[in-house]
């Protein structure tokens, strides 16, 4: 594939990333992340991890909490023939009800889930459900990044305070924050998220990027299938009423998408890579071999500032 989006640089170290990776919650399997996606076969994963390596997305975002996700990566990654280090792994501990002692005792959990795949990101999945504080836990990921065993260490759905605080612990070297942008959520450009982000050379990684499913028009193009999703994507975002009030977005997605010969999801994900710089990366996830084929192509094009300007205008009372 020809990238007109290059790979940009995670964070303050020396890993590149491509523009869009690959969410893996859908690989779940019958864990948590079952009870919004219905769990995949092996067979699926392996079809869905090749077709993103082929298509040229270079790392896969996964998490312990995803319950089967590693696993699932992993094989499918070794059946695509993909060598250790062919692409970068990004996962996450599970602070649930643990405190940052967890952290060196579980790490050899996540490199064998992984298949001994090396981790090029280890995340703090988010800060709200750990009995512990979270200096202590980022202390002991500093300590898995000096000992060589990590490449990086993230944070996940820091506020601005929280992620400056955070580099500060770790002496200017926290390398991302995951939290949720889209066209659809962008909190990031007035709660300072995004520009400590750009004081400190933090990586943002934004996740649910198409709003769980919004923004690729499927919802509009079938309002019948709102009927067939899990109560908890329904709950979360996809509702007849917000169908309904991002219409005319998606109808200038669409059009401006058609210029470029490209889709309604391409057309925002790639607004997405492209309107915060190199500062904001993307993980959509895919259920089927052609979705990640087809994010990955978001890559191959570039918004004209006129274009994202028409996209913004659509935005405005949406956000």
């Amino acid at each position: 594939m020809n990238d007109v989006i290059r790979p940009r640089r995670l964070g303050s170290t020396g890993i590149e990333l491509t523009a869009i990776g690959l969410g893996c919650m859908q690989f779940a399997g019958r864990g948590p992340g079952g009870m919004v996606f219905a769990p995949m076969p092996q067979e699926r994963v392996d079809a869905v991890v090749e077709a993103a390596v082929r298509a040229g997305i270079g790392w896969f975002d996964t998490a312990e909490g995803y319950g089967h996700s590693e696993r699932a990566l992993a094989t499918a990654l070794a059946r695509a023939g993909v060598p250790p280090g062919g692409v970068r792994i990004a996962t996450k501990w599970n602070p649930t009800g643990r405190t940052a002692r967890s952290i060196p005792r579980t790490f050899p959990a996540r490199e064998a889930a992984l298949h001994g795949r090396r981790v090029d990101l280890f995340q703090i999945h988010e800060p709200y459900t750990s009995i512990g504080r979270v200096g202590p836990q980022l202390t002991a990921m500093a300590r898995l990044l000096e000992e060589g065993r990590i490449g990086g260490v993230g944070v996940s759905n820091f506020g601005a305070r929280r992620m400056e605080r955070a580099a500060a612990l770790l002496n200017g070297r926290l390398a991302t924050n995951q939290v949720r942008i889209s066209l659809l959520h962008r909190d990031i450009e007035r709660n300072g998220v995004l520009a400590a982000a750009r004081r400190l050379g933090i990586t943002l990684i934004a996740w649910q990027p198409l709003a769980g499913g919004l923004l690729t028009g499927r919802f509009h193009d079938d309002p019948e299938a709102l009927r067939r999703i899990r109560p908890l994507r329904r709950l979360a975002l996809v509702t007849r009423r917000s169908v309904e009030r991002t219409t005319p977005l998606v109808n200038e997605l669409r059009k401006i998408g058609h210029a470029h010969g490209v889709s309604v999801a391409q057309t925002a994900l790639n607004w997405l890579i492209t309107a915060y710089g190199e500062t904001v990366v993307a993980i959509p996830g895919a259920t089927r071999p052609e979705q990640a084929a087809e994010s990955a192509a978001a890559m191959s094009f570039r918004l004209t500032d006129r274009e994202r300007a028409a996209i913004d205008d659509q935005c405005r009372g949406l956000t």
